[in-house]
């Protein structure tokens, strides 16, 4: 919302700008809290019981309302959809920066932009080996997370269409992720494939309909010469060495990373509450009626766009802590090194 300012206060694990190894704690205030306060408040006084006036009794079609309701015995819509609003991803956010930075300490850089809202979008296929030909400050700038100003101004175009109509919109974002080490994950257990948990990460994101690696679901179309990247030998002054010429895998490979960067796309549907409220049920009373209308925008894909990074960050300093362990970040980035420098002695990869 406009009123918050997300400012991020740490009250634990970081002094002086560095990390102490020990957990930490990011408090991020939310204004609007306090025009809340009375009706979530923790404790009620005996002077003012619960009336059925204070219930919200209506779900939204497409929330968390009614399943929640159905879960866990409420009878007040607002005990399920205040905890199951994608405003609890602030603290993914939060954290995601924390493992951001880690990650930079390893040379690995964390993007992402939003590819379509609506029927507007980027043509299909990309160039998933070359990360700087995306113009990132143009994604920054954009007011929807695109770099093409042409593509931009047509997602504005849909967004002002479906206001005017009490409409919302869904879209497509993509996380490049680059500068990663080959051998993350591993193919050994289910749980160990990284693949399975980048978009386990960006599926559960609020709103996020599906997932694929890289165009996974256009691959599925297309015959095996079009798809899988052909292994190429180089060499040079300092040696031969084995390169992929494309990307098309996007950076993963039987569940490990190939050190080519890795690309996910998320699908994300339209926000659930209408400013044309879509047909409901009053809980309380079984009787039909419009479902009530909460503040939302209209499309939040450029938001989700940051919170993707953040899971997708979360996720891989996860598989580099794994991987090569260490208390100290110190310990950590030589342990990186020594095994980087392993793999390009062996040929087997090169650092760009």
């Amino acid at each position: 919302m406009a009123i918050e300012t997300d400012r991020c206060r740490f009250l634990a694990g970081v002094r002086l700008g560095r990390t102490l190894g020990t957990p930490i704690c990011i408090v991020v205030e939310n204004k609007d809290y306090g025009n809340w306060a009375g009706v979530m408040s923790p404790e009620r006084p005996a002077e003012q019981p619960v009336s059925v006036g204070d219930r919200l009794t209506v779900p939204r079609p497409g929330h968390a309302d009614l399943s929640g309701l159905a879960k866990y015995g409420h009878d007040d819509v607002r005990n399920v959809l205040e905890r199951a609003s994608a405003r609890e991803t602030v603290g993914r956010v939060a954290g995601g920066a924390v493992c951001k930075r880690l990650l930079s300490e390893m040379g690995v850089s964390v993007r992402g932009r939003v590819i379509s809202i609506g029927t507007a979008g980027v043509e299909a296929g990309g160039d998933f080996a070359h990360p700087d030909n995306i113009d990132w400050a143009a994604v920054d700038a954009s007011s929807v997370g695109c770099d093409d100003p042409q593509v931009a101004a047509a997602m504005r175009a849909e967004v002002d269409r479906a206001r005017e109509a009490g409409e919302s919109l869904g879209g497509v974002f993509e996380i490049w992720c680059w500068g990663l080490c080959p051998g993350l994950g591993g193919y050994g257990r289910p749980q160990d494939r990284l693949d399975g948990l980048l978009l386990g990460a960006l599926g559960s994101i609020p709103a996020i309909k599906g997932a694929e690696i890289g165009e996974g679901f256009l691959n599925a179309g297309r015959v095996g010469s079009l798809v899988h990247d052909p292994i190429a030998l180089r060499e040079d002054d300092r040696g031969a060495w084995i390169a992929r010429e494309t990307n098309r895998a996007a950076g993963i490979e039987g569940g490990m990373t190939t050190g080519m960067p890795v690309v996910i796309r998320a699908a994300m549907k339209p926000i659930p509450t209408l400013t044309t409220p879509l047909p409901s049920v009053d809980v309380s009373t079984l009787q039909g009626t419009m479902a009530h209308v909460e503040r939302s925008d209209v499309a939040a894909v450029a938001a989700a766009r940051v919170v993707g990074e953040a899971m997708a960050a979360l996720t891989l300093a996860e598989a580099y802590l794994e991987k090569f362990g260490g208390d100290s970040l110190a310990q950590l980035r030589a342990s990186v090194l020594a095994y980087e420098g392993a793999v390009e002695e062996r040929g087997l990869w090169r650092r760009s």
